[in-house]
């Protein structure tokens, strides 16, 4: 209807597409800003692109291409895919690649190179591609077929989604965490509870909050089967997007007549260390239920929870503790810069001290690819997204997942604790 505003979803897409008036419910040809590959879903894509005929890349400046989930290879396979994407990288003069040692995980690099700024359209061959609307972006994860057609093209037609409004009333009081804010959230909207909808994030809890805190939220969006999840950015990400890139941005926030679909409350201040218990994301407890959890590994880090704030809130409750002589502690940042930052304010020596293994910036972990892949019955705390059965390993084992203080915690004592009950 005329007169009626529009929501960030509906002015990315109106501005990608050319056509002032889209909205909810349009589908759309819009112009694609970035494209993100990796090596697992990378190959694919370019057997695709080759098989529909295509040449040239549409444009090699825009496109991504990032070494993550199992790195260094650990095994043939890997290897190999790794050495298919180089050689289309220098075949087709590819600008942004991200070699082993040099990037991390392809979300949290989109990030620090300022590449996820507001308003922009990323599309990625990975479903946690929605971590860029952390930073005010629309991200969308797509399959390699459709990766392969924008890697031609640099266009794709896309649905407008309907958004979902999450206001967060008042700030969340530590050890409680923007993990645990998400964990709330999915367990009452549900994990097909927003089919193919944006969520759009905003309110005193959300201004209040870190920009690795937003990524996590946005990362997570994804769990509750939405298109994608959007925080509404501020003077922080425009301050952020500058002392990166040199570039002042526009903050595409949503008008005041914007029309949402359905919108959510929540009261930050009393959100509490929480956990989503297998083989579902959305069966949301308190820590403190589980505390007859035992557990055989605690791991730290992913696309969700690998950022350097996340390794501060786990190294402080590790400090003056150290892990359980039954349990493994794995430790992964999600960047060399992030791993880097660890080492220079000593995080890493906190880890080790500890207990715990720190490994190289990588996904392994999260999908049971590499770095800590579980066997047969065992039981792992994780900061990762997902915990649906053989997600980190043997179809018998179980993830439980959780903030980096309920990761540390319990890593201390060996079974599912919350943060707040160690001193």
């Amino acid at each position: 209807m005329e007169g009626i505003g529009k929501t960030i979803s509906e002015k990315v897409l109106s501005r990608a597409s050319g056509k002032p008036d889209a909205s909810a419910g349009d589908i759309v040809l819009a112009e694609i800003d970035l494209l993100m590959l990796h090596e697992i879903t990378g190959p694919l894509a370019i057997r695709a692109f080759e098989e529909m005929g295509f040449e040239r890349v549409w444009d090699p400046s825009k496109v991504v291409v990032v070494f993550d989930h199992n790195v260094p290879p650990s095994d043939i396979s890997s290897a190999s895919m790794m050495r298919e994407m180089r050689s289309f990288v220098r075949a087709k003069g590819l600008t942004n690649f991200f070699e082993i040692g040099r990037g991390g995980i392809a979300h949290q690099l989109l990030a620090e190179k300022g590449m996820s700024a507001p308003g922009r359209l990323i599309i990625g061959a990975d479903s946690h591609t929605c971590t860029a609307g952390g930073l005010g972006a629309f991200g969308v994860g797509v399959g390699s077929t459709e990766a392969a057609a924008v890697l031609g093209t640099g266009k794709l037609w896309l649905r407008v989604p309907e958004t979902y409004r999450v206001i967060v009333r008042n700030r969340l009081i530590e050890p409680s965490s923007p993990k645990d804010l998400i964990l709330e959230i999915i367990g009452e909207i549900g994990m097909e509870g927003a089919i193919y909808k944006a969520i759009e994030y905003c309110g005193e809890g959300i201004r209040s909050m870190s920009l690795d805190g937003r990524l996590t939220l946005a990362n997570m969006s994804i769990e509750m089967s939405a298109k994608t999840g959007i925080v509404e950015p501020d003077e922080k990400v425009a301050y952020y997007i500058r002392k990166r890139t040199g570039e002042d941005v526009e903050l595409v926030r949503s008008d005041e007549d914007a029309v949402f679909e359905e919108t959510f409350e929540f009261d930050a201040s009393k959100t509490e260390p929480l956990v989503a218990v297998p083989p579902r994301i959305d069966d949301v407890k308190p820590a403190r239920e589980l505390g007859g959890v035992e557990i055989d590994q605690a791991f730290l880090g992913s696309c969700t929870n690998g950022r350097l704030e996340d390794l501060r809130a786990a190294a402080r409750i590790l400090k003056s503790n150290r892990v359980n002589p039954r349990v493994r502690m794995i430790v992964t940042p999600a960047s060399m810069e992030v791993y880097r930052e660890a080492m220079k304010e000593g995080l890493l020596d906190i880890f080790a001290r500890a207990g715990a293994i720190i490994c190289c910036p990588s996904c392994g972990p999260c999908l049971g690819m590499s770095q800590g892949v579980l066997g047969p019955e065992e039981v792992c705390v994780s900061s990762t997204n997902r915990n649906f059965v053989g997600r980190m390993g043997h179809r018998s084992s179980k993830v439980y997942l959780a903030s980096p203080a309920t990761v540390a915690a319990s890593a201390i004592t060996g079974r599912i604790t919350d943060p707040r009950d160690i001193e």
